[in-house]
Formats: C-alpha cells, sequence, structure tokens
C-alpha cells in the first residue's frame, strides 16, 4: 500500500505556439494563416481588454514564464506536474490562452458561427497533429483529445476520430454550443457515437462557449474586425459575472440532450465528461429530470411518449455513462461530494492557465480534501479517472511513489 495519492488530473491545457501550428497546417491553408494570424492576435488583445480581463492575467503570468512554457514544451511540463504531485491528466486545446489556440475557429469553444467550415477543420486537424506528437512523447501521463466539429459533416468527423485513435489521441472534445446547427439528440450523429463507443475514445465538454453578445452587447462582434473598433463599445454593467453565473448552463446543455435523446440507451458503454463547470449542478439536475421522467402529474398532461424509448430513469444513465471533471474544486464540493455522486468526481488542476491550482496545487489539494477518509481523496483525485479513462495505473505507480502528494498531509488528527 503506498502512501502517497495518485492523482490524474481531469483538467489540462496544451498546445503551441500560434506560429508553430503553421507547420501542422496542411500547406493549402498557410498562406492564409499568414494573412489573419496578425489581425487575430490583434483582435483578441482588444477582445482581452473588452472584457476585463487581459490586465489581471497578464500580471498574474509575469514572473511564471518557466512554467507556463509547459503548455508546449514537454520535459518543462512534467517538471511542473512533477512538482505538483500530478502522475498523469487529460489534455485539451489552449495551452495558455486563446492567444496560443488553433487557427481559423478551432479552439475550445469550436463555435459554428462566424467560421468556414472548411477551414475550422484545417485548424482542428492541425491541433490534433500536434497533439499526437506532444502525447507520444508520454503516453502513460498524457491521455490527449482530438477537436472534432461535427457540424460540418459526419463522416468527416468519423474520419478525424478513427485517425486520431490510431495515432496515439485517445477521446475527443465536441463543442457545447450548437447554435444554428442540429443539436445531438439528432440521430444523425450516431455514426459518430459509435465510432467514439467502438474505440473507447471518450467524449468531452469544456466550459468557455456561451453567447457572448447577450451579455456584451451585439457590438462584441466588432472584436472579430479591429478595423472596426475605433469607437469605444457601450459598457454593459456586470456583464463578466452574468457570464461566469451562466456559462456552467450551457456546459451541462449537450448532457440533456443526449441523455433525453437516447444516446446512452443506443450505445450503453458509450463515455462522457464535461469539464470546468464545477459539479454543485448534479444533484439538482438529476433530480429534475428524473422528477420528469416520472412524475405522472407531468405525464398527464403530455403524455408518455417523451419517454419510451428510454429504459432507466436520466440519473441511471448518467451514474453509468458521465463523469465530471472539478477544476480547481471547492471545499463545499467536497463536503457534497455523496450528494453529488463520490465516483462522479474528477480532480483537476486546470494547468496552465490562472484559473487553476498551479502553482500552488498540493496546497490547494490539501485545503479542499483534507480530513476526508482517505477512500474518498483516493477516488476523487485519481481513482475515478483511472478507471474511467482505463489508465495503466501499474504502470504509473513509480512515478507515484516519487512525485505522488503524501498521505500524512491529508491528514488532521
Amino acid at each position: 500500500m503506498s502512501d502517497r495519492y495518485l492523482v490524474i488530473s481531469s483538467d489540462g491545457h496544451a498546445g503551441p505556439r500560434p506560429e508553430i501550428y503553421r507547420d501542422y497546417l496542411d500547406p493549402s491553408y498557410r498562406e492564409e494563416f499568414d494573412r489573419q494570424n496578425e489581425a487575430r492576435m490583434k483582435a483578441l488583445e482588444l477582445a482581452g481588454e473588452r472584457l476585463e480581463m487581459r490586465q489581471e492575467s497578464q500580471q498574474w503570468a509575469s514572473d511564471k514564464a518557466h512554467g507556463l512554457a509547459g503548455a508546449w514544451d514537454g520535459g518543462r511540463r512534467n517538471e511542473v506536474l512533477d512538482a505538483d504531485g500530478v502522475a498523469a491528466e487529460i489534455l485539451f486545446v489552449d495551452g495558455l490562452t486563446e492567444e496560443n489556440s488553433p487557427p481559423f475557429g478551432g479552439d475550445l469553444g469550436l463555435m459554428p458561427v462566424g467560421v468556414d467550415p472548411d477551414h475550422q477543420w484545417a485548424g482542428c486537424r492541425a491541433h490534433n497533429r500536434w497533439m499526437s506528437a506532444f502525447c507520444s512523447e508520454s503516453p502513460e501521463r498524457r491521455y490527449g483529445l482530438a477537436l472534432i466539429a461535427p457540424f460540418w459533416g459526419v463522416e468527416k468527423a468519423v474520419a478525424e476520430i478513427v485517425w486520431a485513435k490510431e495515432n496515439g489521441l485517445r477521446g475527443i472534445m465536441l463543442p457545447h454550443m450548437f447554435t444554428g446547427q442540429d443539436p445531438y439528440h439528432h440521430p444523425k450523429y450516431d455514426p459518430m457515437w459509435r465510432a467514439c463507443e467502438e474505440r473507447d475514445m471518450v467524449i468531452h465538454f469544456h466550459s468557455g462557449a456561451a453567447p457572448m453578445h447577450e451579455y456584451y452587447g451585439l457590438d462584441i462582434f466588432r472584436a472579430r474586425d479591429p478595423e472596426q473598433l475605433a469607437e469605444p463599445p457601450v459598457e454593459m454593467p456586470g456583464a463578466l459575472g452574468i457570464y461566469v453565473t451562466e456559462v456552467a448552463w450551457w456546459l451541462t446543455r449537450p448532457l440533456v440532450y443526449m441523455i433525453w435523446g437516447g444516446v446512452f440507451e443506443r450505445f450503453p458503454t458509450l463515455k462522457t465528461a464535461v469539464t470546468e463547470g464545477s459539479t454543485i449542478w448534479v444533484p439538482e439536475l438529476l433530480h429534475l429530470m428524473d422528477q420528469r421522467y416520472g412524475d405522472h402529474h407531468f405525464s398527464a398532461k403530455l403524455g408518455t411518449g417523451y419517454k419510451k424509448h428510454l429504459s432507466m430513469k436520466p440519473s441511471e444513465y448518467f451514474k453509468r455513462n458521465i463523469k465530471v471533471g472539478s477544476s480547481a474544486m471547492s471545499r463545499r464540493e467536497a463536503e457534497l461530494r455523496h450528494e453529488i455522486g463520490l465516483g462522479t468526481i474528477m480532480w483537476g488542476s486546470d494547468y496552465p492557465h490562472p484559473e487553476g491550482t498551479w502553482p500552488s496545487t498540493q496546497k490547494m489539494m490539501v485545503e479542499v480534501l483534507g480530513g476526508l477518509p482517505d477512500e474518498d481523496i483516493t477516488a476523487i483525485l485519481g481513482g475515478n479517472a483511472a478507471e474511467f479513462y482505463g489508465f495503466d495505473v501499474a504502470a504509473l505507480q513509480p512515478l507515484v511513489d516519487r512525485i505522488g502528494p503524501e498521505k500524512s498531509q491529508f491528514r488532521t488528527e
């Protein structure tokens, strides 16, 4: 029995400096990349100022250049993870911020608006190629996710999933916003779900994307074109507060569509995870869906046809098929772990993003989980993720014995 915990972060981010993506693009897109990249960087800078976040994030990063380079430098990343006590991690796109996200809208949001479908796919493929190479450096530690843009052709999505699996990537990330597109209870996506289920590729949704014009006004769209930003935008008081309050709601919507749409009924071993949206919402959402499933008074008005294709309660699909990544987990979540579902929670560091736990990861682990039963800490920090993702725990054990957080730190007696 080890005296250290296995820690698997459900939320890590990796990606190269913007200019490096050029080498991973198909040659026919490189000239367009050169034309757009400078303008894109300027637009992101102005948008960051508009969203009231740029100054704070720059201040936070000012003395952390060495560790932040782990977003693209594999050796540096392993140094940081070792110091944090993290043995393995799930790797999403957007290594530092949107400023080093893939080109052409192939980013963490994968929004289906304001993009050219072919170009967005090109950006996704560039990232997938880079991520494949990055994960091959430490395959036992890095569980890389392929970016998939399913709205521009399910056949293309399936082909990219097949490529991803063959090239060492082990899961996919889909957009959770489907503005103007067929949502995920549409049967046309069944070949994509089947491709993931057959290859044990976990589907992921990551928070971030939202209808930003509803928070900042319609002139937020001008941030895409720096030449249109000569006039100061109208101030919208509380915009950022409204966004951060609602962002988890947008993240969880695909789960509602997939559960009620019978996706997990048709594909019973399909795995799905949502990340960086807290876990506090889980009990209430499951209660609400189960109530709508079993409430005879509710059915008296609408009938029962809406649920006849389901053989289980919504909460039962959730518990069987879905896990939730808790990034920078709060003590309140730890206290509610049994209501949320102890087997549902997967701790995440969100490295190297500024809202994550780095560079105080082990201190924050103890603050959040200290005093809990050993078996509960074991499950949350890495046990749940190891089982869900199929990590080779035996292969990781020598690393855990060297860098894992000591269990004695978490004891309060």
